[in-house]
């Protein structure tokens, strides 16, 4: 595994594995919760360390089961879960730090190694009392790392005007579909590091430009396409149910793309 430093000195694993399917019906966003998380045992198993989760996956506490149940050492994880932008999270400090405890008690841990809020909180009151709860967990040690989530330039300008501690990531949709590539080049400019969402995302062409790159590599199209990623400093989060597809997006770091293929895909 490779890692990226936070700008506060936090190293995160720069490919983590998605859980907002996990332990559900028909493995289904909106589906029933189940008793089990049998494709994050396996994740583990293959060497995945860094978990995303989210309070709005409903999933935590199955997710924080497996966590601790596993041999994998505590230290050795890199847990990431999210606040909703939701008014039973964030009307006041108090449901924040609520929603806190409740995270950490989820995953039977002191600590988080990343918090972020989910999406823009419109209300600037709220965001500001929000961020400060953050600030105080982050300063007791309670959070190793905060961030927000979805974020464009507006948002994090409003941040900019009380927050004490720079975000260290923004978690957004980066794919060839949604390239984002103004926010893009402006997270990297001010130091925070981009996390991809839905990364895999394709049109039929691009899929097959990114197969034929891979013939060169001895590589699927889903590994060129993550390794573009992480070659230019974005941590990416892929999520799959299937063992083989969850090795394959591990198995990125025994090759380098040319700068000829980076501007194929560039070009997509």
């Amino acid at each position: 595994m490779e890692y990226i430093t936070l700008n506060n000195g936090i190293k995160m694993p720069i490919v983590g594995t998605g859980t907002n399917t996990y332990g559900k019906e028909n493995k289904d966003y909106n589906g029933a919760l189940t008793n089990e998380i049998p494709e994050l045992v396996t994740a583990l198993e293959l060497g995945y360390r860094s978990i995303d989760a989210a309070i709005s996956y409903r999933n935590e506490e199955l997710v924080g089961g497996i966590l601790a149940e596993s041999s994998v050492p505590r230290e050795e994880l890199f847990i990431t879960t999210k606040i909703p932008a939701r008014e039973e999270y964030v009307s006041s400090k108090e449901s924040t730090r609520a929603a806190i405890d409740n995270s950490l008690k989820n995953f039977q841990t002191d600590y988080l190694d990343l918090l972020l809020i989910h999406a823009p909180i419109e209300d600037k009151e709220q965001l500001k009392n929000t961020w400060k709860v953050f600030e105080e967990y982050y300063e007791a040690g309670k959070l190793k790392a905060i961030g927000v989530s979805n974020f464009r330039k507006n948002h994090l300008d409003e941040l900019k005007e009380f927050a004490k501690v720079k975000p260290a990531v923004n978690q957004i949709q980066i794919n060839l579909k949604e390239k984002n590539e103004d926010l893009l080049a402006l997270l990297q400019d001010e130091g925070i590091t981009p996390v991809a969402w839905g990364p895999m995302k394709t049109e039929a062409h691009q899929q097959e430009l990114l197969d034929e790159i891979g013939k060169a590599y001895d590589k699927s199209g889903a590994q060129v396409l993550l390794k573009y990623q992480i070659q230019r400093g974005v941590v990416v989060i892929p999520k799959s149910h299937n063992r083989a597809n969850q090795a394959a997006n591990l198995d990125l770091f025994d090759f380098e793309l040319t700068a000829a293929d980076v501007e194929k895909i560039e070009n997509l």
